[in-house]
C-alpha cells in the first residue's frame, strides 16, 4: 500500500469511529456554555437564577469579586456556568447585571452582579436545589436571587462531602 493510501484510509477509519461514537448517543453533556443563558425560575427557594434548562445557578461564597476561586476537581463539581458569545437573558433576569469574566485557564464565565456562576453537578433534574448551602471546596455555596443576592435557605440535605 503506499503512503496516500494508508492516509486514506486512516482518516476513513477515524470517521467511521466518530460517527459510532455520536450515534450511540455518547457526546458529551452541556454544561451550559453554549446557552450561557440567565433565567428566573420559581423554587423551593423562592424566585433563583437557572440557566436554559431550568438548573438552578450557585454563587462560591470564597470568590472574590468576579475572579472565580473555583478550579479542578472544583470546576468539575461545580461547572461554570459559560458562554461562547454574549450571555443571553431570559424574563425575569436584570440584563444590566449579567456579564462575563475571563477564568483563570483562559475561558469565559457567566457573572451576575459582579459574581461568578456555577451549576452544581448533584442537581439532577431542573428546578434541583441540592447545593444550596453546601459547603465545599473551602466555601458555601448559594443560589442567586434575581436582585443578585445569595439565597438562604434550608441547608442542602445532599450528604455530599467534600
Amino acid at each position: 500500500m503506499n503512503g496516500a493510501a494508508v492516509v486514506a484510509l486512516f482518516a476513513l477509519a477515524l470517521t467511521g469511529c466518530s460517527s459510532a461514537s455520536q450515534a450511540s448517543g455518547s457526546a458529551p453533556k452541556s454544561n451550559g456554555a453554549e446557552q450561557g443563558t440567565v433565567d428566573v425560575a420559581t423554587s423551593g427557594l423562592g424566585q433563583i437564577l437557572g440557566d436554559s434548562q431550568g438548573r438552578t445557578l450557585y454563587l462560591f461564597a470564597k470568590d472574590t469579586g468576579t475572579q472565580s476561586e473555583c478550579t479542578g476537581a472544583c470546576a468539575s463539581s461545580w461547572p461554570p456556568l459559560q458562554a461562547t458569545g454574549t450571555p443571553t437573558v431570559g424574563d425575569g433576569a436584570d440584563a444590566s447585571l449579567v456579564a462575563s469574566t475571563m477564568r483563570s485557564e483562559g475561558s469565559p464565565q457567566v457573572t451576575y452582579a459582579g459574581h461568578p456562576l456555577y451549576l452544581f453537578s448533584g442537581d439532577q433534574n431542573p428546578g434541583d436545589t441540592n447545593g444550596e448551602g453546601v459547603v465545599a471546596y473551602g466555601a458555601s455555596w448559594y443560589a442567586v436571587s434575581p436582585a443578585g443576592t445569595q439565597i438562604t435557605g434550608q441547608a442542602s440535605s445532599s450528604g455530599i462531602g467534600y
